[in-house]
């Protein structure tokens, strides 16, 4: 068992996979300041410490799914990693969301069934073998792969996404600025799995019986390995109507049922053959439908983060700062400053000076209840406490449209649009609409 664990990280250490996965989270981490620093003159994250925390969690995320994948025997090899990649690789030419391996093993899972009827995987040359390649693979054993990455995200949007979240200016309804959250996260993911030597593992396997029975039923008969398989999951929401804590929960139960629902379906292909193409689509259509479903909350619902008669809605709040050691939250409204009721930036100001040793606000929570907070200001500290307002008619930047394909992705510079520009205004990472990205 040590000697397949060190091969398998010989494997890992030189595939080119887990460090894509990585560079691609770099890339994404480092727009996401870069618009942070546009909209506020202030970055709200330090990528260093966000990739860090990636790649300590995908780790550990990976150890946990190749625990479970070994005893449910999800039989997936290398041929079935470099197909997975492949596929989203050339998915994501057409939308960067289709980087998500449910929409790769929905694909791949049509492209077995219809191989099946004909006689491609028994022909010669370079079609033959990759249709020979695409019939070998274990459907069953890579859709339970994919509900049981999802089963990972669910849990850790839960316990991180709104913790990660990015505060935005939105083009709103009838091009009206507001304020929304970008909930954004993604984890490189290793994974150690046991295969079957039958399934195309290698050389170098253990002949001795494994000690426990798989619930899949491979064939271990000829010996089996540890192959490493390098993935990612991830996710991007954009919400106007909710706190980042409230949509990370919606996005968490969402990916949860899905989770859910392709492990039952991947279980009945497994019983049934003639079920795979159902299964396939299950893994496609049922993630179109957790968009779908955040797309029509988010439409239904009024924006939250903007400014009304009661006061000034508070969108965010700066670290290491007064109005976080005040304990003042996002979705908050501020009412009154040193006694005057402040209705825009101006006013904040003002009321601020009228004490400049001294402030004491009067503030509604997000359930409505006044709170009153107050504390000494000292020299140096930020001119308006550190906190981030809802935009105002003054805002001039909303965030730019995200990238549509991967090559957008490279080839585009701007993260946020000036107020008055040509361009049409869109939210952020194909999320104006409610629109996921879930790897």
């Amino acid at each position: 068992m040590l000697q397949q664990f060190q091969l398998a990280l010989l494997q890992l250490l030189v595939q080119p996979f887990y460090y894509v996965a990585i560079l691609f989270i770099l890339l994404q981490y480092t727009k996401q300041i870069k618009l942070e620093r546009q909209l506020f003159a202030v970055k709200l994250h330090i990528w260093p410490r966000l990739l860090g925390r990636a790649i300590v969690t995908g780790l550990l995320v990976g150890l946990a799914v190749s625990l479970v994948g070994a005893f449910i025997g999800v039989a997936v090899t290398q041929q079935s990693v470099m197909w997975l990649w492949g596929v989203s690789a050339l998915l994501m030419l057409f939308r960067i969301r289709y980087l998500c391996f449910a929409y790769a093993a929905g694909v791949l899972g049509l492209l077995q069934w219809i191989v099946g009827f004909t006689p491609l995987a028994s022909g010669e040359g370079i079609a033959g073998q990759a249709a020979a390649s695409l019939a070998a693979m274990d459907m069953t054993g890579l859709f339970m792969l994919v509900a049981l990455l999802h089963l990972a995200e669910a849990l850790l949007v839960r316990n991180q996404g709104g913790k990660l979240a990015t505060p935005l200016f939105l083009s709103g309804k009838r091009g009206k600025i507001v304020g929304g959250y970008m909930l954004q996260s993604f984890w490189p993911v290793p994974l150690l799995l046991l295969v079957p030597v039958g399934g195309g593992a290698g050389t170098g396997a253990a002949t001795a019986a494994l000690p426990w029975t798989p619930l899949l039923g491979a064939d271990w008969s000829q010996g089996w390995t540890i192959a490493a398989l390098p993935m990612i999951i991830g996710f991007s929401e954009l919400t106007r109507s909710m706190l980042p804590e409230e949509k990370a929960r919606h996005a968490a139960k969402g990916l949860l049922l899905y989770s859910v629902a392709l492990a039952a379906a991947a279980l009945l292909a497994w019983w049934l053959p003639v079920l795979l193409p159902i299964a396939a689509l299950c893994s496609l259509l049922l993630h179109e439908a957790i968009i779908w479903r955040s797309r029509r909350l988010e439409n239904a619902s009024s924006p939250l983060f903007v400014h009304d008669q009661r006061g000034l809605r508070l969108l965010g709040i700066l670290p290491q700062t007064p109005a976080e050691a005040l304990g003042l939250q996002a979705g908050e409204i501020i009412s009154k400053v040193n006694g005057v009721r402040v209705h825009s930036k101006a006013d904040l100001h003002a009321a601020l000076h009228l004490n400049s040793a001294f402030c004491k606000l009067e503030v509604l929570n997000y359930a409505g209840e006044v709170k009153f907070v107050q504390r000494a200001r000292y020299e140096n500290e930020h001119h308006q406490l550190g906190v981030i307002l809802a935009p105002d008619e003054d805002a001039n930047f909303y965030a730019a449209s995200g990238p549509a394909s991967l090559i957008d992705l490279l080839k585009r510079k701007r993260t946020a649009h000036r107020r008055g520009s040509s361009k049409v205004p869109a939210a952020v990472n194909n999320a104006a609409s409610g629109e996921k990205t879930s790897v």
